[in-house]
C-alpha cells in the first residue's frame, strides 16, 4: 500500500509541475518580460477555454497531491 501511494504521489508531482508550467500567465512572451503591453485579448475565444480547462486540471491535480501528502504523513507517522 505504501508503495502505491508513493508512486501516485511521485506521478502527481510531475503532472502538477507540468500543468503549472503550461499556464501562459498574465504577460506571456518576451514583451511581458520587458513590461510592454500586449495587444492580444484573453477574453473569449478558444484560448480562454483552454486556460479554463487547464486551471481546472491544475486544481484537481493539486487536491490529489494534497491528499497523497496527507496519506503519506499518516502512514509514516502513525
Amino acid at each position: 500500500m505504501d508503495t502505491l501511494v508513493i508512486i501516485a504521489h511521485s506521478l502527481l508531482s510531475v503532472i502538477l509541475i507540468a500543468l503549472v508550467l503550461m499556464h501562459s500567465g498574465k504577460d506571456a512572451g518576451l514583451s511581458g518580460a520587458f513590461g510592454m503591453g500586449g495587444g492580444s485579448s484573453s477574453t473569449g475565444g478558444s484560448t480562454a477555454i483552454v486556460e479554463r480547462n487547464l486551471t481546472r486540471a491544475t486544481i484537481i491535480a493539486a487536491l490529489l497531491f494534497t491528499l497523497t501528502t496527507y496519506a503519506l504523513s499518516k502512514m509514516l507517522n502513525p
